[in-house]
């Protein structure tokens, strides 16, 4: 008797990883026409090689992402350092962002005060020195900014012409050894002028940031002994991850600037 109910089990016994691993949502049926019935079941038929392997493809979209996308390399500077020292190349190219930021603070300003003059260069037979320490500057009224020569009154031409030529569209006005400057107006033509001045500022300091990559390259390549080809190749890639952070900084400073001078 029990091989009798054995044999009656079977059948079912042989349908169940069909039932337990495989379900109708597998099958793609053809437009308009609904899937169909095993005839005699309530089974529908099993998938196809096609239709089971559908999902395992990789879109074009994420095969394109996947491409675009470069493993970042981090080598330690100390295994490198008789290669080329990265921390100094690291800080060459920080001096380039401070500097950019010390153009924008020095000849960017909307609202001229008596501090903004401070750094305004001024070209003498001495050399070139900062406003702030030839003359000195006082706030006369929110209005009026007084530069007072009279500790170095034969540099009072070159003051009155730095100022002139400076970016801040001043027209001072000579008094002796006093230098009157109005403070100007805030006009639509002037936030566009220094917009576009300090787009030129943001190029400058991408040049001078490719010159410390392109220097430090040339560094990494003329150190050929004693180093494979993979190890020179991996700290040139470094070195451009390094560019390319900072130039993405200059981009970054060069937006929050743009914003701020356009209003």
């Amino acid at each position: 008797m029990a091989l009798n109910r054995l044999s009656l089990l079977r059948p079912l016994l042989c349908q169940f990883p069909v039932r337990c691993f495989w379900t109708p949502l597998m099958v793609t049926p053809r437009v308009g026409v609904g899937p169909h019935l095993v005839p005699g079941t309530t089974q529908y038929p099993a998938p196809s090689a096609a239709a089971a392997c559908t999902r395992l493809y990789a879109t074009k979209k994420a095969k394109a992402k996947a491409k675009g996308q470069s493993a970042k390399v981090n080598i330690n500077s100390a295994l490198v350092e008789d290669i080329i020292s990265l921390d100094e190349v690291k800080e060459d190219m920080t001096a380039v962002l401070t500097a950019l930021k010390d153009d924008f603070t020095r000849s960017l300003s909307i609202r001229t005060s008596a501090g903004a003059l401070d750094h305004i260069v001024v070209t003498t037979q001495d050399g070139k020195f900062p406003l702030n320490q030839l003359g000195q500057i006082s706030m006369k009224s929110p209005q009026l900014i007084m530069v007072n020569m009279s500790s170095f009154p034969e540099a009072t031409a070159a003051a009155t012409r730095a100022l002139r030529e400076s970016s801040m569209n001043l027209n001072p006005e000579v008094n002796g050894t006093i230098i009157k400057v109005p403070v100007p107006k805030v006009t639509r033509e002037h936030r566009d002028n220094l917009a576009k001045l300090a787009k030129q500022f943001g190029n400058k300091a991408k040049d001078s940031l490719r010159k410390v990559r392109a220097n430090a390259v040339t560094r990494v390549k003329k150190a050929k002994e004693g180093h494979s080809e993979d190890t020179l190749r991996l700290v040139e890639k470094q070195i451009q991850q390094m560019a390319d952070g900072f130039a993405a900084d200059i981009d970054k400073q060069l937006a929050a600037k743009t914003k701020e001078l356009l209003g």
